[in-house]
């Protein structure tokens, strides 16, 4: 049985001129889980991912990507070069999603083999996992057609065998997005159903900044409570880029800094903060579960 959960009590005697006395300690309580991690992460001609990945060496928990792991295709040859190095030697506790530079490489198998079990049933890139007491939704922004069917079968089927007090999803392309990209259509659907299931984050890389916004629906409208509050951050390690527009709901934006996003996962809340390889806190705060 882990540490954490053996309940052990030392009994200690003390015999002193007011006679015997006993003492009952126990461990504390075991730390609430933290899920940190970003998208746009490696690439040999950056030193970005270096820097996030010496962030990620300091905090402990469970590491996400939000998908283009590995420049400039996806291919194992850009894993073994450009990842492994520096995030990979977190890739015991890593949980990745794909992104559209893995599928450069056919059926994102430099993604699945590196990878393996930790990114879920090969060649679908959609699976689930629980963290304390929150359900994570890793996605598969990159497939359409009837395989975005099947995936939002599989995601409605999976949050209704896991009804969780807490869920948060993650996926490389963002609905909303006041980046190069913009807001991209492909996961509306999939948004809906997170929605619907009354999920709380969602987290997206592909633009190559950060921001985050206020929990709407999936039409861009506004909901407190009760909407999904989306969190972009392409702050990896590939290169840089500057915000194009100010989306609607935007609340926080900030470019030209690479970092990552450290998430603290309590039973009913949650606290996000987006840390800068510069040492600062650039955004933090809290909010409670739907």
């Amino acid at each position: 049985m882990p540490n954490v959960r053996r309940r052990l009590l030392t009994l200690v005697l003390c015999l002193g001129l007011t006679g015997l006395c006993a003492i009952w300690a126990q461990p504390a309580a075991a730390a609430d889980p933290v899920l940190v991690g970003a998208g746009d992460i490696a690439d040999c001609l950056s030193i970005g991912d270096e820097a996030t990945a010496n962030l990620l060496d300091g905090i402990a928990g469970t590491v996400f990507t939000a998908g283009d792991n590995a420049y400039p295709n996806g291919a194992s040859s850009d894993y073994s070069s450009c990842y492994a190095p520096n995030w990979g030697r977190h890739k015991a506790r890593t949980r990745p999603s794909p992104g559209n530079h893995e599928y450069l490489t056919s059926g994102a198998s430099g993604y699945f083999g590196y990878y393996g079990a930790s990114a879920g049933p090969s060649g679908l890139g959609y699976y689930s996992y629980d963290l304390g007491a929150w359900h994570i939704v890793s996605l598969n922004s990159e497939v359409d057609g009837s395989d975005m069917s099947a995936q939002i079968q599989w995601l409605k089927d999976d949050l209704a065998a896991h009804p969780a007090a807490c869920t948060l999803g993650y996926w490389h392309k963002p609905l909303f997005s006041s980046g190069e990209h913009g807001d991209l259509l492909d996961m509306q659907a999939v948004w809906n159903v997170l929605h619907e299931h009354g999920a709380d984050i969602v987290i997206n890389g592909h633009d190559h900044d950060y921001e985050r916004f206020a929990p709407q629906n999936a039409s861009g409208k506004e909901e407190r409570p009760g909407g999904i509050r989306e969190i972009v951050v392409g702050t990896g390690g590939a290169d840089l880029r500057t915000f194009t527009h100010t989306a609607a709901n935007s609340e926080f934006r900030l470019s030209g800094s690479y970092g990552v996003l450290r998430l603290t996962l309590h039973p009913a809340n949650y606290d996000w903060e987006f840390l800068p390889v510069s040492g600062d806190i650039a955004d933090s705060g809290s909010a409670i579960c739907h």
